[in-house]
């Protein structure tokens, strides 16, 4: 039923980026669903090593993010679209795109390219997701607007 719910709510991301006193870049995301709802928070270190977390939706994971350049995504799905030298605050010199890689405890694993990309003629905020657990995979492509930040 949760997933079902999730299926039909409109999702806004609130998106802070900022850097620590180490000069590791760190996004925390807060997602709210309609009506209102608190979905889940990702906080995230950009600098390629795990970071542990649990939540009501996914349960326990370990996950990694990191800036990469487009050349050393390898999978086709992924690889699509993608503005280059695009990114509010992106990565280094180069580096337009982020890169995410989450094992849960319940044994899928899934890789995520965030970025921003042409959508229907307009430049959005985009996630292309695969989702794998033993043999199955789903690859879905996630569209936010993007409103920029607050004022």
């Amino acid at each position: 039923m949760t997933r079902k719910a999730i299926g039909l709510a409109t999702v806004t991301l609130h998106v802070k980026q900022y850097a620590d006193s180490d000069k590791i870049v760190h996004i925390d995301i807060d997602q709210t669903a309609t009506g209102g709802i608190k979905g889940t928070s990702e906080r995230r270190k950009v600098n390629w090593e795990y970071l542990e977390h649990a939540d009501h939706i996914f349960g326990e994971l370990k996950g990694r993010s990191r800036w990469v350049t487009i050349d050393l995504v390898d999978d086709d799905f992924l690889k699509l679209e993608w503005l280059d030298g695009e990114g509010e605050k992106g990565g280094p010199a180069g580096e337009h795109i982020m890169e995410s890689w989450v094992e849960a405890k319940a044994g899928w694993t899934g890789r995520q390219i965030w970025g921003f990309a042409m959508v229907n003629g307009e430049r959005r905020y985009t996630r292309r997701v695969v989702i794998a657990k033993g043999d199955e995979v789903l690859k879905i492509r996630m569209v936010y607007n993007w409103y920029g930040p607050e004022a």
